[in-house]
């Protein structure tokens, strides 16, 4: 399939095979021998490593610090907090030999890494002074993903950062909880374009060993959500197990409060089931690793006098930080060139050939809504610069209208099967807040509580499970 040129099927016929060959042949991915696994190439960590800056620097400028942990972790420590420990269990790969010796005690890689983190925490406070602790690490963790796989989503490893803060009392926990959800929001929305909904997840959904979760849910095109990002407070429910004690200015010990997070690569993904069409990708010009690719086209007589042109085009949009690249390959047409990046999903397009070179000008292909004009080249920069702001902006615009008209409401359970089944997206509907009616709405319709909106509207309708009237608005949805 991969050998095949440009995509070979619509995204409305068969969602899932299109994504398959978007991120195989568009250079995001490719499969490793280990089933479960991946392989991200240089266009596909081309566009993590401009995420992981983004954040980083977000991360850094709120008071966090980067470090290092190692992926084993004793079983012993897993097990002090025996909820986190249970719902990691069925997914944890264990290593159990050393050579050919067996190991004494098993050591789980990692799936996440509060405990590991926590045993330290345990060292390193002990007076107020220690705190707030803010951590970030920057690493893969692998969760045994198996059966069902889809890459970049659902892998058994995977790229992603983990913060682990520490606190003094719950309310600044509380604080950072906030803090950091707004920070995945304005990653996702100002610079991945992807609308989200924020709020709560139920207690059925929240992560294992918190006191609550905190979660950005987003749609894609093919009507199922996807979780992007999550930010949980902790509660004091690992420093007990942990002994993460401080003495505070009262001069008593205290147990400190803590809070952790995570955003993983699956937001690429997301961008690519959002965003793409029928040729491929469409990136988001703050996040695209070639903002504009620039192609010179030439016969033979006239191939450096072009190229030289479409290198001084490159190194003129590069002085005002514009990602601009230069495909100046003889072994390939203009048009194959043109297919690729548009399979590549760069922004912006720039053909220069002799007869531009003669009026003096440069001609500009949008990728998001195929567009073409031509610009003086005097003017080039500065509409180069207007034209990624609007392709940014139309992107983020096209994603929002199709959340809002893939939003419905149901004050039923039938209306809600009848919804998913027909159209997929978000469903609002009223909710008791007990499990047994979560359940029963997984069991009838396959749709979990994906999120409890922070402003979730009271008794508007009658649970769609039980018939309570005593209820909160949810909204409902199928999920990867």
């Amino acid at each position: 399939m991969t050998k095949e040129l440009g995509i070979t099927v619509k995204k409305s016929s068969d969602f899932s095979d299109w994504y398959t060959q978007c991120v195989l042949k568009s250079g995001i991915v490719d499969y490793s021998p280990s089933k479960g696994f991946i392989i991200l190439r240089p266009y596909g960590y081309a566009i993590w490593e401009i995420i992981k800056d983004i954040l980083d620097n977000e991360l850094k400028n709120t008071g966090h610090k980067n470090g290092f942990l190692p992926v084993l972790i004793p079983e012993s420590l897993l097990t002090k907090e025996k909820d986190h420990f249970d719902g990691f269990m069925p997914e944890v790969f264990w290593v159990t030999r050393s050579g050919n010796s067996e190991l004494g005690e098993k050591l789980a890689v990692r799936p996440t890494s509060e405990t590991l983190a926590y045993s330290l925490f345990s060292k390193w406070i002990s007076s107020y002074r220690d705190l707030p602790l803010k951590l970030n690490f920057w690493n893969s963790a692998l969760r045994a993903e198996i059966k069902s796989t889809k890459p970049l989503i659902r892998n058994s490893e995977f790229l992603w950062q983990e913060g682990h803060t520490a606190h003094t009392d719950e309310i600044e926990a509380d604080e950072e909880v906030k803090l950091i959800l707004g920070l995945y929001k304005k990653l996702i929305e100002d610079y991945l374009a992807i609308p989200t909904i924020s709020g709560l997840k139920s207690d059925k959904e929240k992560f294992v060993g918190a006191k609550y979760t905190t979660c950005l849910e987003s749609l894609m095109a093919d009507g199922k959500v996807l979780q992007m990002a999550t930010s949980h407070h902790l509660g004091q429910n690992f420093s007990k197990p942990f002994e993460i004690k401080f003495l505070d200015k009262d001069t008593n010990e205290h147990f400190a409060w803590q809070t952790s997070w995570g955003i993983s690569w699956r937001i690429i993904g997301a961008l690519i089931m959002v965003h793409g069409d029928d040729k491929g990708l469409i990136l988001p010009p703050k996040i695209s690793p070639t903002q504009v690719i620039i192609v010179p086209i030439y016969k033979d007589e006239s191939k450096e006098i072009v190229k030289q042109k479409a290198c001084d085009l490159e190194n003129k949009l590069r002085a005002h930080n514009i990602r601009a690249f230069t495909d100046d390959r003889d072994e390939f047409t203009s048009g194959w060139k043109f297919n690729e990046w548009e399979m590549k999903g760069v922004p912006l397009r720039a053909n220069i050939g002799l007869r531009d070179m003669k009026e003096n000008q440069v001609e500009l292909i949008r990728r998001d809504t195929k567009e073409r004009f031509y610009v003086k080249e005097g003017e080039l920069v500065n509409k180069v610069l207007i034209i990624l702001e609007k392709i940014q902006s139309n992107m983020f615009d096209s994603a929002k209208n199709q959340l809002q008209s893939n939003t419905r409401t149901a004050a039923s359970l039938a209306e809600l099967l009848s919804i998913l089944d027909a159209t997929g997206g978000f469903v609002a509907s009223s909710w008791c807040g007990k499990r047994i009616c979560e359940d029963l709405v997984k069991e009838k319709t396959t749709a979990d509580i994906r999120i409890v909106p922070f402003d979730a509207k009271e008794k508007v309708s009658a649970c769609i499970a039980c018939g309570n009237q005593d209820t909160i608005q949810v909204y409902f949805g199928r999920a990867y």
